[in-house]
């Protein structure tokens, strides 16, 4: 029998993956969101509760998966006095989605197994479309038997399982997860800065980025991105918010070790730039917006 399912935080990503369980036949039973119309929407939606309360996500559901924006939120959830999800929480499992430091989901699972529940981290290098689809890339760090026994959760979240890995123990999927996109936000930047010389130059962009696509020039984000960049389309799938969040945690993780990170430092510098100056709202390629010639907040 599958396991009723709740979710803490329904933006984009929380709600897709509950209209993608939905789909797979798992009783959604409760949803919530600090933004409440967006959890009463999907709720009706689905034919979910849309919760006044954590504590009440926490009582309808058998597994609760949380996707919020980052490490204070992620504590607040699991707050050890007030309004929590850890209210009611013995026997309860927690699958925690968003990308936050290791050390809070250390210490998240620490509080879950204080107040008798488990907890998984399910770190996502995907975006909204995936989520709708179910074809996620599913990094988790935790105990392996809890791991094993949300498999029903995570397979039809992460194209049947192909894309699911388990990393280690808790923390370590976080710490992955940082990497991936700290390499990502370095490439989208090098592209970025690529295409806007590029322009510069008066060369034609399609044909540098076809040249770029079968050459040592060619990246992920180049399909991602690259015409976005020249079209300066920036509809949101990644926010250079977020981009600026995950690419500091990797700096962190680096300082941590010792490690001068040239690059990581230079990618969150121009993300930092893009939130100062009211950008962060894009999606992670409007970065192009500081290096073509004209462009920026001031043009």
């Amino acid at each position: 029998m599958k396991p009723t399912i709740g979710f803490a935080g329904v933006g984009r990503m929380g709600a897709n993956m509950a209209r993608r369980l939905h789909s797979q036949g798992f009783a959604v039973t409760a949803v919530y969101d600090s933004y409440r119309p967006g959890a009463e929407s999907l709720a009706e939606e689905i034919g979910a509760k849309a919760c006044a309360t954590l504590a009440e996500v926490t009582a309808a559901a058998d597994v609760i998966i949380t996707v919020v924006t980052d490490d204070a939120a992620q504590l607040a959830i699991f707050a050890e006095s007030g309004d929590s999800l850890l209210a009611g929480a013995r026997g309860k499992t927690f699958i925690n989605c968003a990308t936050l430091t290791p050390a809070t989901h250390v210490e998240v699972e620490r509080r879950a197994n204080a107040a008798g529940a488990r907890s998984l981290e399910a770190c996502m290098a995907s975006s909204i479309n995936q989520a709708l689809a179910g074809t996620l890339y599913l990094m988790c760090g935790g105990d392996k038997a809890v791991f094993d026994s949300v498999q029903d959760v995570l397979v039809p979240l992460s194209d049947d399982g192909k894309l699911l890995r388990y990393i280690g123990t808790t923390g370590q999927a976080a710490q992955l997860k940082a990497l991936v996109n700290m390499v990502m936000n370095i490439n989208t930047a090098g592209l970025a800065e690529g295409l806007g010389l590029a322009d510069s130059l008066g060369l034609d962009l399609n044909t540098v980025m076809e040249v770029f696509s079968q050459t040592g020039a060619n990246s992920r984000v180049l399909v991602t991105d690259g015409e976005d960049m020249v079209n300066r389309d920036h509809a949101c799938f990644f926010s250079a918010a977020h981009a600026a969040k995950d690419s500091g945690i990797a700096l962190a993780l680096g300082a941590g070790q010792g490690l001068n990170l040239p690059l990581a430092a230079a990618t969150t510098a121009q993300y930092d730039r893009m939130v100062t100056a009211g950008l962060g709202d894009l999606d992670k390629s409007g970065i192009a917006e500081l290096t073509f010639a004209g462009r920026g907040p001031n043009s």
